[in-house]
């Protein structure tokens, strides 16, 4: 039950009293209807709940008396104004001050104007800014080369010093960890194609050629590419994001005041790690969809496991095991530098490490289908 402070409160806040009488409903406008009062959070919220709960039909064609308010400024007047719809209702009983007061909302309250649409300026500046982005990118990511470039010659003159603890560890995280999911996407991979693959052949009675398709298929393009693109996800992310962090904890500005070379501890063994583990991964990936290829041809089309491995040297050409392994030490580098590039530029505060390492991934990925383009174009007459 409400106390008569309460009551007293409520008289005393900017209300609305809402009586019948014989002409029809009256709304009673009651109270301050000030800044000062509106803007206190408790008045605010309990008028906006009894706005919201009065009829809108009856609203409209009630009377409203503003004759009994005690104060009333513009920010009380705008409240009323959207409230009425911005337009007057039918019935209202007003002192001149008062419709002075409304009369001059009424005049300067406008709807807000829609943006207008991006025009050529517009869209030729927001290309300008994406252009500017990414010659940024690329420079950063030269420098970045340089600099392993140069990191890799000091190395190699003093190989005593070199970060070989740091190079092991990265090795076992990027290549021996990854083994497993590699294996398993790769070989069911493989099923998934020869599946598709004889659906195709056996119309034309050209089963014996699913070992040529598989072979020249997983071995010169989807092994690399597919090994390329789980490491992008599984190691480019995790290379930005601890770089991320270390900048995030300030370990990065703690290693330039002792020193120490961004590039020589933290980005030359993971792009020597990943050069050296992606040829192998990528061989291990399409040994394991060959497999997979294997066993299902074995099961839809008869191919038998025997003369699947004696067919395929003879099928595949050993010049695309070849282009395949320089590949994918292209893409272990790029990713790689990549991962380092994005955690590097990664700003003090964790949503620029979530923006930098879903744009590592994603460049990475894009980066690595890219540059398999070009190999196919430049390498078309090779091993075919």
């Amino acid at each position: 039950m409400p106390s008569p402070e309460d009551d007293a409160a409520r008289e005393s806040a900017p209300h609305i009293d809402p009586q019948d009488t014989p002409e029809g409903a009256c709304y009673l406008v009651l109270g301050p209807w000030t800044a000062a009062e509106l803007t206190a959070q408790p008045a605010w919220q309990a008028l906006t709940l009894q706005l919201n709960a009065l009829d809108a039909a009856a609203a409209g064609t009630a009377l409203w008396d503003l004759r009994q308010i005690d104060q009333l400024d513009h920010l009380g007047a705008q409240v009323l104004w959207d409230h009425w719809g911005r337009k007057w209702p039918e019935k209202l009983e007003v002192l001149p001050p008062q419709r002075a007061v409304l009369d001059r909302v009424a005049q300067f309250s406008a709807d807000r104007p829609e943006p207008p649409a991006p025009g050529f300026r517009e869209n030729f500046l927001s290309l300008g800014e994406g252009v500017l982005k990414v010659v940024d990118h690329g420079a950063d990511l030269l420098v970045l080369v340089g600099r392993l470039m140069l990191n890799l010659i000091k190395l190699v003159r003093n190989p005593r010093e070199g970060p070989w603890r740091d190079l092991s560890g990265h090795l076992y995280h990027i290549g021996a960890t990854a083994l497993p999911i590699t294996a398993l996407v790769g070989f069911l991979i493989g099923v998934v194609l020869a599946y598709l693959i004889s659906q195709q052949l056996r119309q034309f009675g050209a089963d014996a050629f699913i070992v040529n398709i598989l072979g020249i298929s997983l071995i010169r393009e989807l092994g690399p590419v597919l090994a390329a693109i789980l490491i992008a996800g599984r190691s480019g992310s995790a290379i930005t994001a601890q770089i991320g962090v270390m900048r995030v904890t300030e370990e990065l500005d703690a290693m330039r005041v002792m020193g120490i070379a961004h590039s020589y501890r933290l980005v030359m063994p993971r792009a020597m790690a990943l050069a050296i583990v992606m040829p192998l991964i990528s061989v291990w990936t399409t040994v394991a969809a060959l497999l997979g290829g294997m066993l299902a041809a074995d099961l839809v089309m008869g191919v038998t496991p025997s003369f699947f491995i004696d067919a395929l040297p003879e099928a595949v050409d050993a010049a695309n095991l070849t282009l395949a392994t320089a590949k994918s030490v292209v893409f272990g580098v790029l990713i790689a530098l990549i991962g380092c590039h994005f955690g590097l530029r990664v700003k003090p505060n964790t949503e620029s490490l979530g923006q930098g390492t879903t744009a590592s991934v994603v460049t990475s990925i894009t980066v690595v289908i890219l540059v398999d383009a070009l190999f196919a174009v430049l390498f078309k007459s090779i091993g075919v």
